[in-house]
């Protein structure tokens, strides 16, 4: 039961008036663009000195220097001899993590083994 009468109703809100007072939105497509400015055009970045564009879901070099082709294959030959240097590493990891895994587990029989030769020579004497 409230303290102060009936409980908490917010009151009703009023529909809303037209959504805009514009024009714009009656104007065509290319219309629209030409007037509100969304012709943004290709999308372009410099990355270290080298001036790319995105077309067809790809960054192109702009500028089509024979060059860079040349830096690209560098590049591609450098990143293959980079994955194979990573898999030989990970390879030796693993041998490395098999051989720890080996030495520890001798090295727990061996303390087992250590401990009841305790216990046994105890029991001798």
């Amino acid at each position: 039961m409230p303290l102060f009468g009936s409980s908490f109703s917010p009151k009703k809100t009023p529909p809303r008036k037209w959504a805009s007072l514009s024009n714009l939105h009656l104007l065509d497509r290319s219309t629209r663009e030409v007037e509100l400015g969304l012709e943004y055009g290709t999308p372009t970045m410099n990355l270290a000195g080298q001036s790319l564009k995105f077309e067809n879901g790809h960054w192109v070099s702009e500028s089509g220097v024979p060059g860079d082709r040349r830096e690209l294959q560098r590049l591609r030959k450098r990143n293959q001899q980079l994955e194979e240097e990573n898999n030989l590493l990970r390879l030796k990891v693993d041998i490395l993590l098999d051989m720890l895994s080996e030495t520890t587990a001798e090295s727990h029989l061996m303390e087992k083994e250590l401990e009841e030769l305790k216990q046994h020579s105890r029991r001798k004497k």
